[in-house]
């Protein structure tokens, strides 16, 4: 069946019901994460697996003053989900009545009472319920009092470093695309409708796919090799992500160019997906200099993504 997402426990359909629960943000769907799907799936026993995660992001609302760099917000989240092979996500809303409920109530009422779930699977670090009670040594004594079989993962490191959310926002920051996917396991992607822009790469000879991301996005500024689907197509190309400094300084705006493609993208949601880091963004002297390293670029990005 086709994976299905729900914002209330109680629209789950009756094949759904009883089944293993992957919980967590889930924010970027990582290897760590992948790792809890694969313990839920493991636990399912022949039941569908689902995911239980929440929106928006715990730290906005707790923290609403500092900016939160989302490496998937909801759209690609639920994406990358469902291409886990989970069959369904129950995206639960987190303000701070939600925030305050207990631990007890958290398995009892939700997991149990309306999920009606038979096994769980968190990672290491997940904590729920009022002041954080709900620890893994805590869900592991009082989920088994319930019924529950219960999977704690444990963390995953790739290069000496703990696999994290937090970890990925920081490589993504510095430009470190490689690191970043080696630590996703996939190569990090966003999702976004293509709008009119100032149409000055078709002028340049570089027609660009123009893309809004979320303000708060701390991907570092600069060039990057690319791969987008467009309609089901995988096309490599090369990216600018910046403010176009030798033009307007203006907001910040992803710029794709797509290799050997002729075709109105306007309108169109694409996927794009970061494979490797060509060089920061820089102003130049004259639109001369720019193309001739928007060409440089090009050739790099052709054999970065040429594999």
């Amino acid at each position: 069946m086709p994976f299905q997402t729900f914002d209330d426990p109680a629209g789950l359909p009756d094949h759904l019901i009883g089944a293993a629960v992957a919980i967590g943000n889930f924010d970027g769907v990582h290897r760590g994460h992948l790792a809890v799907i694969e313990a839920a799936e493991a636990l399912a026993k022949g039941r569908p697996a689902i995911a239980l995660t929440f929106e928006p992001h715990p730290r906005s609302v707790f923290r609403p003053d500092v900016p939160l760099f989302r490496l998937t917000p909801p759209a690609m989240k639920l994406l990358l989900l469902e291409r886990a092979g989970l069959a369904a996500a129950v995206t639960m809303t987190f303000d701070r009545a939600f925030a305050g409920i207990t631990a007890e109530a958290f398995l009892e009422e939700l997991v149990v009472g309306r999920l009606k779930a038979h096994a769980i699977a968190v990672g290491y670090d997940f904590h729920f319920g009022k002041d954080r009670r709900g620890t893994p040594e805590f869900l592991v004594h009082h989920g088994r009092s319930l019924g529950l079989d219960i999977a704690i993962v444990a963390p995953l490191s790739e290069d000496g470093r703990a696999i994290s959310s937090s970890a990925i926002r920081t490589m993504l920051a510095e430009g470190d695309v490689a690191g970043a996917n080696r630590m996703l396991g996939r190569e990090w992607s966003v999702l976004g409708t293509v709008e009119h822009g100032h149409k000055r790469g078709r002028l340049l000879g570089f027609p660009t796919a123009n893309m809004q991301l979320d303000p708060q996005c701390a991907l570092r500024f600069g060039i990057y090799a690319v791969r987008a689907t467009v309609d089901g197509v995988v096309r490599p190309g090369v990216a600018s992500f910046g403010r176009r400094p030798t033009f307007d300084n203006g907001a910040p705006l992803l710029e794709t160019f797509l290799f050997d493609f002729d075709g109105d993208l306007y309108g169109k949601t694409i996927e794009v997906a970061f494979v490797g880091w060509i060089r920061g963004e820089q102003k130049f002297a004259s639109v001369d200099d720019l193309v001739a390293r928007m060409n440089e670029d090009s050739r790099l990005a052709r054999a970065l993504t040429a594999g």
